[in-house]
């Protein structure tokens, strides 16, 4: 049996992250962004970030919002808020942006498997290698992957004017980088919680249809900010990332 104390602590971090969930969607309703996919995106991490996700919002958005009208974005010019936000906080939002097609890929692979065991098999498990949670990885890196791209593709589409091909070579090179070593982050975490702090700590498996599993993904995606936050810092002072 697993003691007490994690359990309580699961709850209790997956509770505020709903609640958390509810006031962004709140608030968004009030303040809403004319890059629309940011409002999900907030929403998104909000559950997963808690009360630095709120932190983040409030410091930027909603403070943009009172200052000066948001309007369409046209002649590449930048949109009304980004003169009010520091460039930390550029970065960080460039961060989420690119976590929330991690978030999604990794929620997407996880439901795939469980719904769907042979699709392990067929990435590897049982014959290149004995634990499952390899051909999680494998399905939600790829999962990952595509939808980050097609994030920043949109994104890319909404502020300039792109072919389709060079819309997508910049998404690339917006994205893959950042994308990947969040999932390192991410990938890095979970792999102590399942091969040592349950099994050997705990003295119990780290399962899917448990509250402590999705407590220990909301960590593992503070890890994948903290690493892919850098990396993102480098590409937006390039201007290879908007």
């Amino acid at each position: 049996m697993i003691p007490h104390w994690p359990t309580a602590l699961s709850w209790l971090s997956v509770a505020l992250g709903i609640l958390c969930v509810i006031y962004i969607i709140m608030v968004v309703r009030r303040y809403p962004r004319n890059i629309s996919l940011m409002n999900h995106i907030w929403q998104t991490f909000s559950f997963l970030g808690h009360l630095l996700t709120i932190v983040l919002y409030r410091k930027n958005d909603p403070l943009a919002a009172r200052k000066a009208p948001l309007r369409t974005i046209a002649n590449n010019d930048k949109p009304s808020y980004d003169r009010y936000t520091s460039f930390p906080l550029k970065v960080a939002k460039g961060t989420l942006q690119c976590g929330s097609g991690c978030v999604l890929g990794d929620i997407a692979a996880i439901a795939l498997i469980s719904l769907f065991p042979s699709i392990s098999i067929w990435l590897g498990w049982q014959t290149l290698f004995d634990k499952e949670i390899f051909s999680v990885w494998i399905l939600s890196y790829f999962l990952a992957f595509l939808l980050a791209i097609s994030f920043q593709y949109l994104t890319i589409q909404k502020t300039r004017n792109s072919s389709f091909g060079n819309g997508i070579i910049q998404a690339i090179k917006a994205d893959f980088l950042p994308l990947t070593f969040w999932q390192v982050g991410v990938y890095g975490f979970m792999a102590f919680a399942h091969f040592y702090l349950f099994p050997s700590v705990l003295g119990h498996p780290l399962r899917i249809n448990t509250i402590e599993f999705w407590f220990m993904i909301q960590v593992a995606m503070a890890f994948g900010f903290i690493i892919s936050y850098p990396v993102n810092w480098w590409l937006i002072k390039l201007e290879i990332k908007g």
